[in-house]
This record gives structure tokens, sequence and C-alpha cells, in this order.
């Protein structure tokens, strides 16, 4: 018999706030995390602003022994996971007892790069005898964060990184969800993580042409869904969520912000940076999830969308709705707040899916930002601007990542049953 899967942590580091209460409240408010670029000299760069984490103090969580070496993207997925644990209510350490039921599934679309920057520059000034340090391998392989996790919660079960571009973090929480309502575990702590704002990552988005160089207006750069879009804004940060079999969740009297009860996972087998035509990967990828989580199309109140504000995504992801949703996407609410955090890349759709969640429990939809000019080819209900105060019942987080990936996560809002 396959059992329930509920939400009862959260744990968010972003562009808009170093929890899930700050960032949740700025998404309310309209709070844009892009500004200029601080963490490198974008002199010779197309785009010179970016969504970075403000007032980041890893101290909380690491010592400066660690802080001397430990990587960005590591950083902030192991403050996400422990706010995550702690926001469950079980402190720093899964059950005891039980620490054989408890894994960790937390990937990253790209790891440790600025570390790879800076070690390179070091081996070529100082030779690799020297400018290599010891932790370099530890500091850069995606495995290390749920590994890191793992040391510090206790937890023994399955222990791996999934690693698909822009949507690791949501094929993360899907894994995981199926792993416990499997039986292979009680509770899994899942997300993603990402720090490439760095010479690497933002050069090689902007020889993509896939970045937003409206330089002179950073604050209003992310527009998804409008018409004068011009690319995507890059963020950082981490989002995980501590996911648990509903009866385990009772039984030590968690607090519950939604049930996950579908998901979905495939590929375009299209081209390795853009999406098939209409979307079609997307398209199944959606009838899955919603199938899975035996609903129908009409079911489904709000999308929190994959909404990153480049011209095939935007226009494709909205076209991929209306040829699953019919009728009903224009009944749907939809909204990117990659308008306010920015493109977080690996760690997009586990932020997003909490944020879904969130909106579930608090029956507020967060708002599509930065929405001007309507895109005649983007015609739905982005719910612009300003946020909404609906109860929802069903929702659905979208993910899409380069090689042609897709995940699709459905939710419900948990009525104490």
């Amino acid at each position: 018999m396959e059992r329930r899967v509920v939400i009862t942590g959260i744990g968010l580091i972003t562009p808009i706030g170093n929890d899930a209460e700050t960032t949740w409240s700025s998404l309310l408010a309209g709070v844009n995390g892009a500004a200029p670029t601080t963490l490198f000299d974008t002199t010779e760069f197309a785009t010179k602003f970016a969504c970075e984490v403000k007032n980041w103090e890893p101290s909380k969580w690491f010592d400066k022994r660690e802080l001397k070496h430990l990587d960005r993207f590591l950083q902030f997925g192991v403050a996400a996971g422990m706010l995550a644990v702690e926001d469950a209510g079980l402190g720093t350490k899964v059950p005891v007892g039980l620490e054989h039921r408890w894994g960790t599934f937390i990937g990253a679309g790209l790891g440790g790069v600025r570390t790879i920057e800076d070690s390179y520059a070091a081996a070529k000034l100082k030779g690799p005898r020297h400018g290599i340090s010891p932790y370099f391998v530890t500091d850069i392989i995606i495995n290390e964060l749920p590994g890191m996790v793992s040391i510090r919660t206790g937890a023994t079960g399955p222990n791996i990184s999934h690693v698909s571009a822009c949507s690791t973090g949501a094929h993360s929480i899907g894994e995981a969800f199926r792993t416990i309502r499997h039986g292979y575990a009680d509770g899994m702590i899942c997300g993603g993580a990402e720090a490439t704002i760095s010479i690497l990552g933002v050069g090689g988005f902007n020889s993509m042409r896939a970045m937003s160089t409206r330089n002179a207006d950073p604050q209003h750069a992310s527009r998804p869904f409008e018409k004068d879009r011009d690319g995507f804004v890059i963020g950082e940060g981490a989002g995980v969520v501590v996911l648990e079999d509903l009866e385990s969740a009772k039984k030590r009297g968690a607090r519950i912000y939604a049930e996950l009860i579908g998901y979905g996972a495939n590929s375009d087998a299209h081209h390795v940076a853009a999406p098939a035509p209409e979307h079609k990967g997307a398209q199944a990828c959606f009838k899955v999830a919603i199938e899975d989580a035996k609903l129908t199309p009409d079911q489904i109140q709000y999308i929190n969308a994959h909404g990153t504000s480049t011209d095939l995504n935007d226009k494709n992801e909205t076209l991929a709705v209306k040829k699953v949703f019919g009728e009903h996407a224009h009944k749907l609410a939809i909204s990117s707040t990659k308008s306010m955090t920015g493109h977080m890349l690996g760690a997009a759709g586990g932020v997003e899916a909490a944020i879904t969640a969130m909106a579930l429990q608090r029956g507020v939809l967060p708002p599509t930002t930065n929405y001007v000019t309507p895109d005649p080819e983007c015609d739905l209900d982005y719910v612009p601007n300003v946020p909404r105060e609906q109860r929802i019942d069903y929702a659905m987080s979208n993910s899409f990542g380069f090689g042609g990936t897709n995940a699709a996560l459905v939710l419900s809002r948990y009525k104490g049953d």
C-alpha cells in the first residue's frame, strides 16, 4: 500500500531572505533580489547584476576552519537543510533509533564552480603543490552536500545527489517522495542548492545570450511572461524541505505544510538547451504528475511556473499549460516567483516547491512582479504584480532543465485527515 507523504519542514536561503518566513514576506511585498554584482568584477561582462544572497552569515553553521575553504553552494545547502530540520521540530537530529529510516537527497546544477575558478588561479600563481587545497575535491563535488547534512543530522538512510540542471531541486524532492511512498524511508531531507554567480557561471550564460542585460534597471529585469523580457536573472541560494510519511509525522505531532501527492519526470529527447516544440516533453510531464496524483487537470488551481523570463521558456510553458489544461488553463492562477528571486538554477525547484506548499497552507498566492506589458503569446492569468488571497486545494510546481529534463510536483492542502 502506498504511503502518504507530507512536508513538515522548510529551509530557504534566497536573494530575498535567509529563512522561509523572511522569503515569504518578501514575496508578498514584491521585494526584488536583483542588484549590481558584488561577487566578482563584471567590467567586461554583458550582464553586470544578479540576485545574490544578502547579509550572509555562515558562522551560525560553520566554524572558521571550515569557512576558509567551504564552497558557497555547500554553505547555502547545508544551512537550508539544517533550517528545514529545525523547522520540522526535530532540532538538529533525525529521530533517535530511526536514523536508518531517514535520508538526504540534495543536489545542485553545477556545484563548486567558484572553488574551481579560485583553485585554478591559485595553481597558476603558486603551482599545484601550494595552490590546490586538500579540500578541493570535497568542496566541488555535489554529493558532499547531502553527505554533510547526513553527518550533521545523523541520517543514515539513502544519501544521493540528483543533478538535472534547473530541475535538480524538484527531482530531488520527487525522488524522495517516491522513496517514502514506497516504504524505503520514513523521512527525507531534500531539495537543491546553487552558487554560480561567478566568472564562469555568468560568462557561460552570457555567451549563450540567455541572461538579461538590463543593467540600468536590475530590479525590473526579471519579468516572466511579459512582452519586454530579455532573458533570465541569475540567482543563488538553496531550498530544502523535510518530507515525512504522514503517519510518522502525526505520531510525533509535526506541523504539516502540505501533502505531496504527484510527481512526473521525463525527457524532451530534443536538444541540449532548447525546449521541444510546443514543450511536448513538459506536456507529457504534467500529465504524468497529475495522473500520479489521481487528479484531473481541472482540479489544479495554481501553478508555480518555471517562468524564467526567457523568450523560449515562457511562451512554450504557456503553450504546454494550454495544451494540457484546455479551457481550464484560463481559470488557473499562475505565477513565477523568479521575478523576485531570479533563477536559482539547481536550487529553483526546491525553493519553488516550498513556496507552493506555503501558498497552499496560507491561502495566498505570490505574484509575478514586473508584469507591465502583456505578451500576446503568453495570455494566461499570471497573478500580476500583487499577491492574491485565494484558498486552493491543489497546486503544481514546474521545473525544466538543460538536456531536456522536466519535473512536475503536485501538492495538496492538508486538511487534517
